[in-house]
């Protein structure tokens, strides 16, 4: 975390200017997001917004508008131009003005050291860990990037300007573009880097692309990522020994930076736990987390992977208090193998959505994500969104057609009828009276009048269409209502009988349902 008077304060050395501040300096920053203009990522309230891709004023205009992120970092040259004045004023987002000479790559790596790293050394990207990269490209004499072992960028070397095309995408993007990853593929470098130390020579695979070298980052048998280093053959010996040398190095940092993490996740992973059970200290808990007071939406999300479930869910949770991309919107927890997270998206549960599908990309091609979302709630409404996406992800998971993500705005009724079905399971519904005689029945005589009645409820007492339905005659369906009168006590045209009687025979079906598309 960082103040926004900080920010400026070095920020001002590349000559950047704080052009709008309309809630004062002292506004505290706690992430760094990254503007792709043709994709939309969520940020946080505390973040830092670089805005690449905002070429126009109209398209600064509109981002200002739409981000929820405290700070905006914009390319161009004073003075601000009034209409992005205005929407910052309106916005409540401070506006940085920095000169368009300075590389995005530059100002993203002076940023995002500052305001994740600059307090603490712990974090995900320690600072040291760019440190590390200098070193390494001094020796070797090339620009270095140090990736993790999905290809994410973890840290770089401060002289990134003379850069090939993807490597200038990488940093931007902090991962490697999906083409060079192919081609990387394709030509067995990441199998070199899973089973061998030594530095492997890779040529220019793309146009884009030129020559690498790379060598994997290991602590024992286990691969923590790798270093690539821009270079041009030959590469002496004593290069290359100091590239496996500044490997190690990284490794002690990555194992340290690792160990850390475990401790912060574990703090924060308790304050979220607090929350969601009902903490009478909410409002003190949700400060810490940097979490608003209202606009909150509870997540509950599980993670499969065949028997791998547990390993999924912890690779979930990292991968989700790790964060993606450059923002950490939300604040999460493991509680057994659900992940909790508290998102700050208010009545807009697409962004919820987006946060899922975030997380997705994040994990193997192999896991897959069953999430409930919760209602919007205040501070005190956090145990009952909690309840709401439990109930959501059980309609995900016994629903096949609810889909994988199920919303409570859009999902009440289903949550409904699943309560009905728990209240028939626990032996709560009647197990004599008219339902039970027309089941037992269906399962002595072979009969299937609880098929008709569901048919005739779902058509609304249209005869024609719930014949339809069953594909047989309506004078067969009208027989079999005249039936089911005569066998039990019920009057089909009583609306209240009618009510009681499509509860029960939903209940009934939602507990017969195989377990196993109900997991």
């Amino acid at each position: 975390m960082v103040a926004l008077d900080r920010l400026v304060d070095v920020l001002g050395g590349v000559g950047a200017v704080l052009c709008a501040a309309p809630r004062g300096r002292d506004v505290d920053l706690r992430g760094v997001a990254l503007h792709d203009p043709t994709e939309d990522y969520p940020t946080a309230p505390s973040d830092v917004l670089l805005g690449l891709g905002t070429k126009t004023v109209a398209a600064a205009v509109r981002l200002v508008g739409s981000t929820n992120a405290s700070a905006l970092v914009l390319h161009g040259r004073q003075p601000l131009d009034e209409r992005i004045s205005a929407a910052a004023r309106r916005a409540g987002v401070a506006v940085l003005l920095v000169d368009p000479a300075v590389p995005w790559s530059h100002l993203a790596g002076v940023i995002h050291t500052l305001v994740l790293g600059g307090t603490s050394a712990s974090r995900e990207h320690p600072g040291d860990l760019f440190a590390v990269a200098d070193a390494i490209a001094a020796v070797v004499g090339g620009p270095v990037t140090i990736e993790d072992q999905q290809s994410r960028v973890l840290a770089y070397s401060g002289r990134q300007e003379s850069v090939d095309a993807a490597r200038v995408q990488t940093i931007l993007g902090r991962r490697v573009p999906p083409d060079v990853l192919r081609a990387l593929e394709s030509q067995g470098v990441f199998k070199h880097l899973a089973v061998s130390d030594e530095p492997l020579e890779v040529p220019s695979l793309t146009p884009g692309l030129g020559a690498r070298l790379v060598v994997a980052i290991r602590a024992g048998r286990e691969l923590l990522g790798s270093v690539w280093v821009e270079a041009v053959p030959p590469i002496s010996e004593q290069r290359l020994a100091g590239l496996v040398d500044g490997a190690r190095t990284a490794a002690l940092h990555l194992l340290r930076a690792r160990a850390s993490s475990d401790l912060e996740r574990r703090g924060e992973s308790d304050l979220v736990v607090r929350l969601v059970e009902g903490d009478a200290d909410a409002p003190a808990v949700l400060a810490r987390l940097g979490l608003p007071a209202t606009g909150l939406r509870v997540i509950a999300l599980r993670a499969d992977a065949g028997e791998a479930e547990h390993g999924a869910a912890l690779l979930a949770f990292e991968r989700a208090t790790a964060g993606f991309g450059w923002s950490r919107p939300g604040r999460s927890a493991l509680l057994g193998n659900v992940l909790y997270t508290v998102l700050p998206c208010g009545e807009d549960v697409e962004v919820a959505r987006d946060w899922v599908r975030s997380l997705a990309t994040e994990l193997p091609a192999e896991v897959v994500l069953h999430a409930g979302i919760g209602g919007d709630a205040s501070t005190t409404e956090l145990p009952s969104s909690r309840h709401e996406a439990d109930e959501c992800l059980a309609v995900s998971a016994a629903l096949p057609s609810a889909g994988t993500t199920v919303a409570y705005d859009e999902a009440w009724s289903q949550v409904l009828l699943l309560r009905l079905a728990a209240v028939a399971e626990a032996g709560r519904l009647p197990t004599r009276g008219p339902v039970a005689e027309l089941l037992r029945q269906d399962e002595e005589g072979g009969t299937a009048y609880a098929d008709t009645l569901r048919a005739w409820l779902a058509a609304q007492g249209d005869v024609r269409g719930a014949a339809q339905r069953l594909a047989v005659h309506p004078n067969t369906l009208r027989y079999r209502l005249r039936k089911i009168e005569q066998l039990t006590t019920l009057r089909l045209d009583d609306p209240e009988q009618r009510l009681a009687l499509a509860i029960a025979l939903t209940a009934t079906t939602l507990t017969t349902t195989p377990r196993a598309t109900r997991r």
